[in-house]
């Protein structure tokens, strides 16, 4: 017997942004399948109702990849695929696999020889890169810098020199409630001419996406607590 397909199904990145992230294909997806891997069920349950899901959501068949799950394996994750069953992958929020623990699932899944189906939906990452003005061809996402100051500031340092050596686009992330800590040390660790855009949350209704240089930024501190936010360097 053939094995199923392991579908990637992007989730919104912000409340009341359901109708900025669905496809008619996603929605069509989401009613053929009864059985899928999520990094959270209570925010999977919600997302799929939200997406049109019509299957009473007691068939559904949900495995939780959260922390405690990843340690004690995944293989029961693969029995339905295995069997012919067709599944999908889901993340907390954005795309599974992209700055998510989905990606081992993606990677058992290419190990056993199962097929793999992106589905189009909404990445932070991308949608940041998009609106930032710098260079698209060229990118790198470090996802989440040093916690202790000194070695942060040391990273900033690092990245602007890569953003400048390199004309590459440096992008990061932080906890949202470490975002005004983080913002504080890249304005008072870069150079002035170094270009800063920060993106905070993309989609919702409060989307706040500019570029400026570290100088400008110093005249006027947006407030990041607890919103979601990437940053991105770079200097022409």
């Amino acid at each position: 017997m053939p094995f199923g397909t392991l579908f990637l199904i992007p989730v919104p990145l912000a409340d009341e942004a359901a109708a900025k992230s669905f496809t008619p294909y996603l929605v069509d997806t989401i009613n053929s399948i009864n059985e899928y891997i999520v990094e959270n069920e209570k925010t999977a349950r919600r997302f799929l109702k939200e997406a049109g899901l019509k299957t009473p959501q007691s068939e559904l068949l949900i495995h939780d990849y959260g922390k405690h799950t990843r340690e004690t394996g995944t293989a029961e994750f693969f029995k339905g695929l295995q069997a012919g069953n067709n599944v999908g992958l889901m993340s907390e929020a954005g795309c599974p696999g992209i700055a998510d623990p989905g990606a081992e699932i993606v990677e058992k899944a290419h190990r056993m020889g199962i097929k793999v189906v992106p589905l189009v939906g909404p990445s932070s990452i991308l949608l940041a890169l998009m609106a930032s003005g710098f260079n698209g061809q060229s990118f790198t996402f470090h996802g989440y810098l040093p916690i202790d100051k000194i070695e942060r500031s040391k990273k900033i340092k690092e990245l602007e020199g890569l953003a400048e050596r390199n004309k590459q686009t440096q992008l990061f992330i932080e906890t949202p409630f470490r975002n005004n800590p983080m913002l504080e040390e890249i304005l008072k660790t870069a150079n002035p001419k170094t270009r800063l855009c920060i993106a905070t949350e993309l989609t919702g209704p409060n989307e706040f996406v500019q570029t400026k240089t570290i100088a400008d930024w110093q005249k006027k501190v947006p407030e990041l607590h607890k919103r979601p936010t990437i940053f991105l360097l770079f200097h022409r």
